[in-house]
């Protein structure tokens, strides 16, 4: 029922619908880039490399680019950010050719939109919250989440019907719609602001609030620190899955494609309904609910690795999905409850570390799952375990040293 409400709400309706939108083209443009790839070259290491092109901006920007993504802060500015996204994506098909040129060109598209994305996805994050009410926060971070777990299943299942009709780089100038829609509803959401609030909201040229650094808010609230750097961890490790779980199929189980489709739907099933859990959470004790998925999350990837059944794989995979909701929207949702200027700094912190731990998972991992995917199942699902579990610990005694300061304080005095 609390979505039902938020969608009763036109600027949270119209973005939602938006949103899903384009980020079901960014899911058929994902699959369609790397089979265009694999197709035309027949290479896997350059799949790798267009995984690290799309990912290396956001590395190199949430790092460096502090004050360049700030100004990107109002959706007047996302919606130029979009339509230039919209460009690009609608370009390629028709600068793509099966030949080294083809391929260059591809990759310097996939650089320029991973770019434009660095610029967008903290942003919009950031503006998100203020659509709602403080108490809200929560269950509309938990809606934008059911968008991309819906976008994850209906992806890869009408990618095989839209191929009938088109080919795989036509898939680009689709997604390249999306985003045009995407520019046209931000659009509208800026002008609403500005009509609403009066002038100024948006500022001349898009530009937005002041950036602040980093480190003195993660200073302030180490609990966060501890969060996000979990995060890149997880997401560093959650390449075995990514990578290993064909291998384990095919080494432990003799299984083909049918079944892994059968664990990834297990997965996305178990996400759809761990969402409105998440979502619907009560206040307090965030990092003990967000420590205690990644945990449980681990132990079930630690345990793929150690079974001897399908069936059970495939309930330690329902589990696995289950519990990741709450791992993204608990984190997002509280620093959604931050000032609008260091809320969009943590968001970009974080989209940089799980992108930097993720893109190392993908260049180091896979000599794991080589060696051995049921070793690589149980030693990443194992790391991420004990580092939410370390997590946890170092928060408990940051509350007692926190809580002892104010006793301490009393006594001197």
């Amino acid at each position: 029922m609390g979505y039902l409400t938020l969608l009763r709400q036109r600027p949270v309706l119209v973005l939602w619908l938006a949103q899903s939108l384009s980020v079901l083209g960014d899911r058929l443009y994902a699959l369609a880039v790397m089979w265009v790839v694999y197709a035309a070259t027949g290479s896997a290491s350059l799949m790798g490399m267009v995984a690290v092109a799309e990912s290396l901006p956001y590395i190199v920007l949430g790092t460096l680019g502090r004050r360049l993504v700030s100004r990107f802060s109002s959706y007047r500015a996302l919606a130029w950010v979009d339509g230039a996204r919209a460009a690009v994506a609608v370009a390629l098909p028709f600068l793509w050719s099966p030949d080294a040129r083809g391929i260059v060109l591809l990759l310097a598209g996939v650089l320029l939109l991973g770019t434009l994305g660095a610029l967008f996805d903290p942003n919009l994050g950031a503006l998100v919250p203020d659509l709602v009410e403080p108490e809200r926060v929560q269950q509309i971070t938990g809606l934008l989440d059911l968008t991309g777990r819906i976008a994850r299943i209906a992806g890869p299942a009408s990618i095989g019907l839209l191929l009938l009709f088109v080919s795989e780089v036509q898939l680009f100038a689709l997604n390249g719609a999306t985003f045009g829609v995407s520019a046209v509803v931000l659009r509208w959401l800026a002008r609403r602001n500005a009509t609403a609030a009066g002038p100024p909201v948006e500022r001349p040229g898009g530009r937005a609030r002041s950036s602040v650094r980093a480190w003195p808010v993660l200073r302030e609230h180490p609990r966060v620190g501890l969060a996000i750097g979990l995060h890149g961890v997880a997401l560093y490790c959650s390449a075995v899955t990514a990578i290993g779980m064909p291998a384990l199929l095919a080494t432990r189980y003799g299984a083909g494609a049918a079944v892994y489709g059968l664990v990834t739907a297990a997965m996305g099933i178990g996400a759809l309904l761990g969402n409105p859990l998440a979502s619907n959470r009560r206040s307090g004790g965030w990092l003990t609910v967000y420590c205690g998925a990644w945990a449980v999350q681990g132990a079930a990837t630690a345990c793929m690795g150690l079974v001897l059944d399908l069936p059970a794989l495939l309930l330690l995979s329902l589990l696995t999905g289950s519990v990741t909701p709450a791992t993204s929207v608990t984190l997002r949702a509280h620093l959604g409850a931050f000032a609008p200027t260091e809320r969009l700094r943590l968001m970009s912190v974080d989209q940089t570390v799980i992108r930097t731990g993720g893109t190392a998972g993908m260049l180091l991992l896979p000599l794991l799952v080589d060696a051995s995917p049921r070793g690589a199942f149980f030693a990443g699902g194992l790391m991420v375990t004990g580092t939410a579990l370390g997590a946890l610990l170092a928060a408990t005694r940051l509350r007692r040293r926190d809580a002892a300061l104010p006793a301490l304080s009393t006594a001197s005095g």
